[in-house]
């Protein structure tokens, strides 16, 4: 059986009460929400590996978040996003962070040099960035006036952890399980 893995940072329950909120408020739009719980940053994408691959991937990423000190991260706004392109989600943008950047190479560089099946490293700087929603895009198109996202959320998440998830997908929408949670502690 091959699992489709991902290491991300999970957010607070305050963060997620308060995403939530926004959420409820543009209820009317047509989009699927993420659901509350399910609300996190994707910090390195694995795709899908083995069982021992994914094995691998907690081992690793155990270690090198025992390396890392903790850190923050502060999201600023709601948007459309990505941001100059068509829109497709709706996201909570986050300032680029030196700790966020070199947590995620330290991670990339230790998955390619490992048997964790991963083989991808992307060369662009990480942009922080959670989905709120995905865009219906056929009934998005009919929308007139075309709906502006622009709003301010100030939040300042610490980032003492990184999880280890395996996602499900399904059509209404993915459903994630924490395999391993890894203690930054340097």
């Amino acid at each position: 059986m091959r699992r489709r893995i991902f290491v991300a940072i999970n957010l607070p329950e305050k963060a997620k009460k308060r995403l939530k909120e926004f959420q409820e408020k543009y209820d009317y739009l047509p989009v699927r929400w993420t659901k509350e719980n399910s609300l996190h940053l994707t910090l390195v994408f694995v795709g899908y590996v083995s069982d021992e691959q994914m094995l691998e991937i907690c081992r690793v990423s155990r270690e090198k978040a025992a390396k890392c000190e903790p850190f923050f991260i502060n999201f600023k706004r709601i948007i459309l996003g990505p941001p100059n392109k068509p829109p497709r989600m709706i996201w909570v943008e986050g300032e680029i962070s030196q700790e966020l950047s070199n947590l995620k190479n330290l991670l990339e560089d230790a998955f390619l040099k490992s048997d964790s099946g991963f083989r991808y490293k992307e060369m662009r700087l990480i942009k922080p960035h959670i989905t709120l929603a995905r865009i219906k895009m056929d009934r998005w198109r009919q929308l007139e006036p075309k709906p502006e996202i622009n709003e301010e959320f100030q939040a300042q998440v610490p980032v003492s952890s990184i999880e280890v998830m395996e996602s499900d997908l399904r059509s209404d929408g993915a459903e994630y399980v924490i395999l391993e949670s890894c203690s930054l502690e340097s």
